[in-house]
């Protein structure tokens, strides 16, 4: 959580009712006030996983699902790719194409150069009520093509584990897509955000159409 203490941190942008405001760059939410903070703990203790229990071989990921030897990263570089694509010798990965990273707005060519994202992290799923999943239901969410995305592979590293709250896209203009994609996984999964996590990520979502 980005909490940036009014006397250490001045800058442009009035407050709304609650003492916080989205940053005009990053669109991130951030407050200058106590009682914006106030909320809980960052987890609702009905939901709170801790993270060092999390551990990524219990969210197989990368699965062959059709058995046509393209694993599921493979396959999403293949549908989300906007021009021709080179394959493998073997038709199995994917080598060479064109692809419109949303994070960036830039356009790539190398696979090499992309990672495929899980929009709504595995980590962070763990922790807002995935760790009580079954080993079957989590490999089905960390393969779910609507919470992948082709992305720039070092903005997918600085994404992290992190939330909405925590980490938003720098190209601007991707931030209420990305968002609602949020809101659509963490209602169909039934994941938990605690009040504090939930009020910063409506005021988010405040800008954005309804």
């Amino acid at each position: 959580m980005i909490l940036v203490p009014a006397l250490a941190w001045s800058h442009s942008g009035g407050l709304d009712s609650a003492g916080g405001h989205s940053d005009r760059r990053s669109g991130l939410y951030h407050c200058h006030r106590a009682a914006c903070d106030e909320g809980g703990p960052l987890v609702a203790a009905s939901a709170q996983s801790p993270a060092s229990d999390y551990k990524r071989a219990d969210w197989p990921h990368w699965q062959d699902a059709d058995g046509d030897c393209m694993n599921t990263r493979h396959e999403m570089l293949a549908v989300q790719a906007t021009g021709p694509l080179t394959l493998s010798a073997d038709g199995c990965s994917v080598a060479r194409g064109q692809w419109l990273d949303p994070f960036s707005g830039a356009l790539y060519t190398q696979a090499s150069d992309l990672d495929v994202d899980h929009i709504v992290p595995l980590a962070w799923s763990h922790q807002h009520g995935g760790a009580l999943w079954s080993k079957h239901q989590k490999t089905i969410f960390a393969n779910d093509p609507e919470n992948l995305l082709v992305v720039d592979d070092g903005l997918n590293q600085a994404k992290g584990a992190q939330g909405p709250n925590d980490w938003l896209p720098p190209n601007t203009a991707y931030h209420c897509t990305y968002l609602a994609s949020w809101a659509r996984l963490l209602s169909k999964y039934r994941l938990s955000m605690s009040d504090r996590e939930a009020g910063l990520f409506r005021r988010q979502q405040q800008d954005c159409p309804a």
